[in-house]
């Protein structure tokens, strides 16, 4: 066996194995090329092989390229260059595809003769989400293999695709448990006649209609995506360029798109997320306790989506009610969002009816006694929830995580209710529970290590995003959210309209502004809040006691008696919103656009900042994370933290003085270490670098 670094040769009955070892998931990076080129031109020289298979080692094929590369000057050979070789092979080369095969490790495969792949396995063009494009010839030989409007479709979605579906496409040749082995047999019979035609020269592409149609509803799906609009254009060269002249037009727009500032934004978001899986201060060698049964309490729209997310993930799960009556309507609701899943098409009728088959409904606490993680998700009452913490002490079995879902309580306070704090933790999930990729794991003062590692992991097998916080009101996402909620209704006050401060954030491209979002939710939730908290919000006190809370009533901040959906600007609001003006004495004026986008994001970012000083978060990128996932921040801005950094903290902090001077509201005021950060020219992502180092 010869090697050549992380890559090894060995010649096996005739066919040489090209393995790649180069954990965690053998990314390309520049060692591994070399070693994939120079392996493969030795197979060539050597006349005792008749064929080659490229495998790799570890939990999967090629995960893609080696992204910490980018930015930095390029080492030979290319990507690109490496494909050619194998392509120009006069052996047939086979990929043998584990786990996935996706970006630059899908362009790989792409460029062998034939591909055999696990019934598990994952393929992929997922480029689009790191804000760049295929940049190997993906975009060129997909199409020609397949077609272009499925290529299309892959590469601009992003999602990677089974392998089941991979082989209906033509993209893989065979399926096998046992990759290795039925990749050798095949590259064996295929040494045994004339060599496939590579990708390449494939002329596969099916009609140009179906390819327009399929582009024409990519770019209305992923609207103002620079990198939907460069795949497409590069697909499009397909049916009008060699392919040459294809690969020329795909390398000028991924080297437009890698030095794009969006492009830059989602690889910040890429490293952000995996950052956020590591948990600071965990005693090393800590491990998740085992979770093979959940239960939820509560059978709630929050409860009946977090027992959905549990059947999901195959965990079975008991959903418990106070009573038969909630107990029945709470899985009346789950069952239909099944159904309405099967009726759209994106679940079958058998995984429908397996994932009801794992929840369980029953009446009373003690049905709790047998789960691994109990997640309590009833209303937010502090006495209600201390309530079911101390009789769960005495029922829920010894080592089970026990969890609030609760959005704002003190988990410490919650944990102080029972003689095992230690178990307790907050699990904040977001609505619908089921749908919504971010998990809070809040971690309490006396939360056990192992049952923190527990919640992160549980929150993985659910298919969350999982980023742990500390204890405060709102934790990290909805403490933010109250400093934008307040500026947004200071800005009603001051002279805005409720559309003029919408448009303002779903221009920045949000999908929905701040009343948009509270009539959806319906007002009397906040007005709820505010009166047990003391507090006010004088516009939206005064539309609550008027009747309007929202879609549900027909009437909020917006009249939804012409569209039940999008609502429409309402003079009597107007009138309302000027006469609570007059009533607190504030003379109303015009007010800019950018004034308005600037004291809605600025004061975030600044308790973003408090939220860091305060050892709340651990990472700046954490909070990136929690508003990407939660709280539907454009991904291609990086998230608040970032996009203050590609601000400058310098502007931020200048204007957060001139909003506490003109107020006179010096929680606007930049934070202690917003103005430290600002007045030594650093960023948010310094410290990041810092606290990893």
């Amino acid at each position: 066996m010869a090697q050549q670094g992380p890559v090894t040769i060995k010649v096996d009955g005739g066919v040489a194995i090209i393995l790649i070892a180069s954990p965690p998931v053998n990314a390309l990076g520049a060692a591994v090329r070399a070693g994939i080129k120079g392996c493969a031109e030795a197979a060539a020289a050597d006349p005792a092989v008749r064929a080659i298979v490229l495998a790799a080692e570890g939990r999967t094929f090629i995960a893609g390229a080696d992204i910490t590369e980018f930015g930095k000057p390029p080492v030979p050979p290319s990507l690109p260059e490496v494909i050619a070789v194998l392509e120009r092979l006069s052996k047939p080369v086979v990929a043998a595809i584990h786990g996935a095969a996706l970006g630059g490790g899908l362009e790989v495969a792409l460029g062998c003769h034939a591909r055999v792949a696990a019934p598990s396995a994952k393929l992929g063009l997922p480029e689009v989400k790191l804000g760049i494009l295929p940049g190997a010839g993906g975009t060129q030989r997909l199409p020609r293999l397949i077609g272009a409007a499925p290529a299309a479709r892959i590469a601009c979605d992003g999602t990677p695709i089974s392998a089941k579906e991979a082989q209906s496409l033509g993209l893989v040749d065979e399926l096998a448990e046992e990759v290795l082995p039925a990749a050798k047999a095949l590259a064996l019979r295929l040494a045994d006649g004339a060599l496939p035609v590579p990708a390449r020269d494939r002329t596969n592409l099916g009609p140009r209609e179906a390819f327009e149609e399929a582009a024409s509803a990519l770019l209305r799906k992923h609207a103002g995506n620079p990198s939907v609009e460069a795949i497409i254009d590069a697909v499009r060269t397909a049916f009008e360029k060699s392919f040459e002249e294809g690969l020329a037009v795909e390398r000028a727009h991924f080297h437009r798109l890698r030095d794009d500032p969006r492009s830059k934004a989602l690889r910040h978001v890429f490293f952000a997320e995996r950052a956020a899986a590591r948990i600071p201060g965990l005693p090393k060698g800590t491990q998740p306790r085992p979770v093979s049964r959940a239960a939820v309490i509560g059978a709630g729209t929050m409860g009946g989506g977090i027992a959905m997310s549990f059947a999901n993930a195959g965990i079975p799960v008991t959903l418990i009610e106070t009573s038969e009556e909630n107990l029945r309507r709470g899985l009346e609701r789950v069952a239909g969002n099944y159904a309405t899943s099967v009726k759209r098409g994106s679940l079958t009728e058998e995984a429908r009816n397996q994932r009801l088959g794992l929840i369980e409904g029953k009446v009373g606490l003690e049905a709790a006694a047998g789960a691994d993680v109990v997640v309590e998700a009833v209303f937010e009452e502090m006495g209600l929830k201390k309530e079911i913490f101390g009789k769960l002490e005495a029922i829920a079995k010894p080592g089970a995580v026990l969890a609030t879902n609760t959005s704002y309580l003190d988990v410490d306070e919650i944990a102080a209710s029972t003689s095992r704090p230690g178990d307790v933790l907050g699990m904040h999930f977001f609505s619908p529970a089921n749908v919504m990729k971010l998990l809070e794991v809040v971690r309490g003062a006396k939360t056990a290590p192992d049952a923190l590692a527990t919640a992160m992991e549980l929150g993985r097998r659910l298919a969350k995003v999982p980023v742990v916080s500390g204890v405060c009101y709102g934790f990290i996402g909805n403490r933010m959210l109250s400093r934008r909620t307040a500026q947004a209704e200071r800005l009603l006050l001051e002279g805005a309209q409720p559309k003029e401060v919408d448009q303002a954030l779903t221009d920045f491209g949000f999908r929905m502004g701040p009343f948009a979002m509270a009539d959806l939710a319906g007002l009397d939730i906040g007005w709820r809040i505010r009166k047990a908290t003391g507090k006010t919000a004088p516009v939206a006190d005064a539309l609550c006691e008027a009747g309007r809370l929202g879609q549900k009533t027909g009437r909020g901040y917006y009249d939804y008696s012409g569209d039940a959906r999008t609502g429409a600007a309402d003079p009597e609001v107007a009138a309302l919103i000027e006469r609570v003006s007059a009533d607190q004495g504030i003379t109303r004026r015009a007010i800019p656009q950018a004034e308005i986008l600037e004291r809605l994001l600025y004061p975030m970012i600044n308790e973003g900042a408090r939220i860091l000083e305060e050892g709340i978060a651990a990472r700046a990128g954490d909070i990136d994370i929690v508003w990407l996932n939660g709280y539907g921040w454009p991904a291609w801005t990086g998230g608040p933290m970032f996009h203050a950094d590609s601000i400058g903290l310098q502007t931020i902090a200048a204007r957060l003085r001139d909003f506490a001077e003109q107020s006179g509201d010096t929680t606007l005021a930049p934070s202690p270490i917003l103005q430290r950060l600002a007045e030594q020219e650093q960023t948010f992502a310094s410290l990041d670098q810092k606290a990893a180092a």
